[in-house]
């Protein structure tokens, strides 16, 4: 079924009257939020009631941020400028709109913020500062060209290097970087990133190499938990992280309304386990595979595991099913459980209670509500492989699954996030423009890109994760970052990543793309305004989505403020003063590669409508059917074989025992073939008396990431506070929204505490991406709140990754 726009432009809403006195109020404040209606207009002759709406042009856009929904936008636009927005109206108001969350539906405030650069600067103060002096276009363009040409005559092209970023404009433009940079020479890229880190780096030793997190292929939809009736969540909360566009939050209401019994395992009483008054076990942070080894323990204890399924489909489980080149060793799972193999310990409950705060006795009944399942439905966010031994965590949770053989079967999951089948179903993919091939064939972990800049001669293949290379030829010393405020707020150890970036010795060119000044900005050489996606014809697809696939394409909803320009109008300057403007743009705009793009797509997808429906509709949508992780395997293993080595499920991987043999791994850092419990850097058992509580962090409501984080309704909508246990806050005189001092051994901030009994004692857990507000040349005391102002810079094992939930602090009355 397709979709168009079912509404006329005469519906009013709540949300509408409230965003149009908002535009009438002005200053009026966040008050207005909550306004009613605007007032009747007249017609001209005085008499009657004109609907405002009929002065309006709508416009469709899109909520380019990294939270990954990209909801669908209406913009309401009069006399040149947005008024105010909606969302989503098309389609089935129960399964297909793609609806924006609150973020979204401020979005206007981002546009029209007397805080967006609007004039290309250059920095007059030293890196990190935020000084900058206004300069004009060509001096912009003629300074990055000129740079660009020195450091690849001097250093060579693998100088070159484009940050992580978030896509505020879309996908088009960061391409064309990409592809910039090709036609240069190339340059460095990444792989990985940091949401899912450690899930692409060691699922695919599990499950096969093709795998993604961000369809999730081999996972179940949300909504087959209809058919279960135990539903286990681990580290799992889409009312924060997915709140709006792709009906996650929707499905997972309607799996609790049919009754199926639902457990959330985390250190806060989050909000989906809160807004639903589910079962909460409440855990240490970064202990989740100690839990999952005592539940093993138990299940093989009382002969529940499904030795059928683990000895058709599964290599590893025990010695019948071991590789040969580790059998009669003791190296299996079932060894490591059972205290006859590896460190010889026995997984009882009485051993993991003391390291996961969860009782024994809990634990018992746990394992015994699990193999009592009919039907077992096991997801995992992303929080619990964000810690330094996530690796061991994400697959340690996929066990319990596997051990009781409740994986291709109506009702269960793999033990991965809930698949996302808008991407599974094969979305219309509508990718930037093409990039072309990259000469330069070396890749780095994401996570490690700030490293390079500091020390990337020394970086090689076995102690960095180093791909297409034995090693790195040179650091970073042409930076560009677009829409990314990765350079130091989103990443480890802040402390840590300005002495770097500020040593212009080391990274010696800083170019910045940005809408507003992020604190990763003020590191900039040169930094660029950037014109949002509203401002100018975009297009997009959807994201995360349970029920459908779908396209958009609109815009430009109001012009771009000041001298603002489109990244892809200032790449094809750099590409006119290299004379190679005409390969770069094959005499297209950015609004000619649009229709070009779509066109292109739509040739393929002969459901989709013609350029000039979708022109005139804004949005197409279509239903797809949910989806049962590895249904195919589990039905034919044999004509379904996975990617692996043996095309099964490997619970023991001989690719990575040899890795962990040929590795150059620092001490503490653990590399295993088969899910064990590593308690990982600053994990249990790490705490001191000067550093004696573990922080983790979470996803904040009022932000995507950093995105939106300068918005101020929504940060008093949803405030910036610490969670902490009335336990741990009675002995240091700390009550509820007392202002704080948090110190680790990398840094210091300030935040409100909110004292609650929804967070395990002896754990703290700060939201991330609040931006950070220090004094870097002075105390570099972090007045914003950022969680990366405490957190390490040091990398996950195998996939060099983010350990960002993995810290020990000191909490004290500020």
């Amino acid at each position: 079924m397709d979709f168009k726009d079912e509404t006329t432009l005469t519906r009013r809403t709540f949300v509408k009257g409230s965003l149009a006195g908002l535009a009438l109020a002005g200053a009026a404040g966040s008050a207005a939020l909550y306004g009613c209606a605007p007032a009747e207009e007249k017609k001209p002759d005085g008499s009657g009631e004109t609907p405002a709406e009929e002065a309006d042009q709508i416009v469709w856009g899109q909520c380019f941020v990294n939270c990954g929904s990209n909801c669908a936008l209406r913009y309401h636009v009069r006399d040149g400028k947005i008024l105010y927005l909606e969302t989503d109206n098309t389609g089935d108001p129960e399964n297909t709109q793609m609806r924006a969350c609150l973020r979204g539906r401020s979005r206007r405030r981002w546009l029209n913020s007397p805080d967006r650069l609007m004039y290309p600067m250059k920095r007059t103060g030293k890196r990190g500062e935020g000084k900058f002096e206004r300069i004009t276009w060509d001096e912009a363009i003629e300074t990055i060209s000129s740079e660009l040409k020195r450091v690849i005559d001097t250093y060579g092209n693998e100088a070159l290097f484009i940050a992580p970023g978030s896509g505020v404009s879309g996908s088009i433009v960061q391409s064309a970087h990409q592809r910039l940079f090709n036609m240069l020479g190339g340059c460095v890229t990444r792989y990985g990133d940091y949401s899912t880190g450690c899930i692409q780096g060691v699922m695919p030793y599990m499950f096969g190499k093709k795998f993604s997190p961000y369809d999730n292929i081999h996972a179940s939809s949300m909504t087959e938990a209809l058919n279960s009736d135990l539903v286990i969540m681990f580290g799992n909360s889409p009312a924060e992280t997915r709140m709006g566009g792709g009906n996650i939050v929707f499905d997972y209401t309607k799996v609790k309304e049919n009754g199926a019994r639902i457990i959330h395992i985390d250190p806060r009483m989050n909000e989906t386990c809160s807004g639903s008054l589910d079962e909460w076990i409440p855990i240490r942070t970064g202990t989740d595979a100690a839990l999952v080894n005592a539940i093993a323990h138990e299940l093989i204890a009382n002969d529940q595991v499904d030795l059928d399924f683990l000895h058709t489909y599964c290599v590893g489980y025990d010695e019948e099913t071991m590789p040969e080149s580790a059998q009669g060793q003791n190296k299996s799972y079932y060894d490591y459980i059972m205290g006859t193999g590896y460190d010889m310990v026995e997984k009882t409950p009485e051993w993991a209670a003391p390291i996961t705060q969860i009782p024994a006795d809990r634990i018992r009944t746990l394992a015994a509500d699990i193999a009592g399942a009919n039907a077992l439905f096991v997801t995992q966010g992303w929080g619990p492989q964000r810690h330094s031994n996530g690796e061991s965590a994400t697959r340690a949770i996929c066990m319990i699954p596997l051990l009781t053989g409740q994986i291709g079967l109506p009702g269960t999951n793999t033990g991965q996030r809930e698949a996302e089948v808008g991407s599974i179903a094969g979305s219309p993919t509508i990718g930037g423009i093409p990039s072309g091939d990259n000469p330069v064939t070396v890749k780095i972990p994401n996570y490690e890109w700030v490293e390079v800049i500091d020390r990337g001669e020394e970086m090689t293949a076995t102690n960095a994760g180093i791909r297409g290379a034995d090693k790195l030829s040179t650091g970073f010393k042409f930076v560009w970052g677009f829409a990314g405020n990765s350079f130091t707020n989103q990443h480890g150890d802040i402390n840590h990543g300005h002495d770097i970036l500020a040593d212009e010795s080391k990274c010696e060119f800083i170019v910045m793309t940005e809408t507003v000044l992020t604190d990763s900005a003020k590191y900039a050489d040169i930094l660029l305004p950037d014109v949002m996606a509203a401002e100018q014809f975009t297009i997009g697809t959807n994201g995360y989505t349970e029920w459908y696939r779908g396209v958009r394409v609109g815009g430009p909803a109001q012009e771009a403020p000041g001298e603002c320009r489109k990244a892809y109008d200032v790449q094809a300057d750099i590409a006119d003063k290299f004379g190679i403007k005409d390969q770069f743009t094959e005499g297209r705009s950015s609004e000619d590669w649009v229709e070009f793009l779509y066109k292109a797509t739509a040739e393929k997808n002969s459901d989709m409508p013609s350029w000039e429906e979708i022109q005139e509709q804004g949005v197409w949508k279509q239903e797809v059917e949910p989806v049962i992780g590895l249904k195919d395997f589990r039905d034919d293993p044999d004509k379904n074989a996975l990617e692996t080595p043996s095309g099964k499920i490997e619970i023991y991987s001989e690719e990575l025992a040899e890795i962990a043999d040929t590795w150059e791994l620092e001490e503490g850092d653990v590399i295993s073939p088969i899910p064990i419990f590593d308690p990982g850097r600053e994990g249990y058992g790490t705490v001191t008396e000067e550093y004696p509580l573990y922080c983790s962090g979470f996803h904040h409501k009022a932000r995507a990431h950093s995105s939106f984080g300068f918005i101020d309704v929504l940060k008093q909508a949803a405030r910036n506070q610490m969670w902490m246990n009335p336990a741990d806050a009675e002995p240091r005189g700390i009550e509820n929204g007392d202002l704080c001092s948090v110190k680790s051994p990398r840094g210091e901030i300030r935040i409100e505490a909110k004292v609650t009994s929804r967070i395990v004692p002896g754990t703290v857990s700060i939201p991330q991406g609040a931006w950070h507000d220090a004094d870097m040349y002075g105390d570099r005391i972090d007045h914003g709140g950022c969680s990366n102002t405490l957190t390490m810079s040091h990398p996950t094992p195998l996939a060099k990754a983010t350990p960002a939930h993995s810290c020990i602090v000191q909490v004290a009355k500020a």
